[in-house]
């Protein structure tokens, strides 16, 4: 039911990260794959590489927050396909300052580009989808988005795309279009390696470790099949047990209930 052959799908962000490993299985099921991102060299040397394996990718620059661009990317999937089978909104930037210290612009940059830019491409989409036999769409939320997060315009957005999936969810069902959303964890990749909270929120974690780029590609590909076919206007948390009781194994662990 993983089979995508003969299906077109576009990953926003595509170019690398979380994005990229999205990309990777999704050709590697059969589908051709449109890269979409502004890391125009990343997105060119990812189509290089994925056609020289045998698979079906082309890069096209995106800027989600476009409706222009959203419109070229279109254009390309109906002349490389004539059709649209699957949108990943995988697109997205964090700001990290505090709501005292956010600019209005940061604000407006965050969910520009993270709510915004996932509604203008469910818009630019839904068409094509529609007229060819229906499809899914699959917006990236974040566990962010079910709780707070020391960064409001990111927490905001995140929260926003579980309200624009519902919303998208019962306007496109007549059309064949099922909309959800994947509400990651901690995930791992060579933008945040580094980053001095991964300790913290590791050790929290009730399964101890972040999560990988290829295991949300997993989740992404089931809502992107028929695998998931009676399923939509739903979230989907993956995040290794952190929403469900990271403060409660903080206090059990500090406590002497559970051990370390």
């Amino acid at each position: 039911m993983t089979d995508l052959t003969g299906k077109l799908a576009i990953v926003t962000g595509g170019s690398r990260g979380q994005g990229e490993a999205e990309v990777r299985l999704l050709a590697s099921k059969g589908a051709s794959v449109i890269i979409a991102d502004v890391l125009v060299a990343e997105g060119d040397a990812l189509a290089a590489q994925l056609e020289a394996e045998g698979l079906q990718a082309r890069f096209i620059e995106l800027d989600v927050t476009n409706p222009a661009s959203w419109h070229r990317v279109v254009e390309l999937a109906k002349a490389w396909c004539g059709r649209i089978d699957i949108l990943v909104n995988n697109a997205g930037i964090i700001n990290r300052t505090l709501v005292e210290t956010t600019s209005l612009e940061a604000w407006e940059r965050v969910l520009k580009v993270n709510l915004t830019g996932a509604f203008l491409g469910i818009q630019a989409v839904n068409e094509l989808m529609g007229e060819t036999g229906g499809g899914a769409i699959v917006n990236i939320s974040s566990n962010s988005g079910l709780s707070g997060h020391y960064d409001p315009a990111y927490t905001a957005s995140k929260w926003g795309l579980r309200g624009l999936t519902r919303s998208a969810a019962m306007e496109l069902a007549p059309k064949g279009i099922r909309v959800n959303a994947v509400c990651p964890g901690l995930v791992v990749t060579g933008l945040n390696a580094n980053s001095p909270h991964l300790k913290p929120m590791i050790d929290i974690t009730p399964m101890k470790r972040s999560g990988k780029p290829e295991e949300i590609a997993e989740l992404v590909l089931f809502l992107a099949t028929d695998a998931s076919s009676f399923i939509t206007g739903e979230d989907f948390v993956i995040d290794g047990g952190f929403t469900a009781g990271a403060a409660y194994r903080r206090v059990a662990t500090e406590t002497g209930i559970y051990p370390a």
